[in-house]
């Protein structure tokens, strides 16, 4: 029986990393981070910065200086 709580804690290790994809999945965001210094948020832009268009499908906006 112990053998399976070892192969258990193997398997939530390895399904771990693979919990979340790391690839944007909407064209907004991946035009937004192509840019160096654009950041995706929800809500409003911080105070210096600028909304410059949509990420994530148009749900959060593009931050820019």
């Amino acid at each position: 029986m112990k053998i399976l709580y070892l192969l258990f804690a193997v398997f939530l290790l390895l399904f771990q990393a693979t919990s979340g994809s790391a690839d944007p999945l909407f064209a907004d965001t991946v035009e937004c981070r192509s840019a160096q210094g654009r950041f995706c948020r929800a809500g409003a832009c911080p105070p210096t910065f600028t909304a410059t268009g949509t990420c994530h499908g148009g749900m959060m906006n593009c931050c820019s200086k």
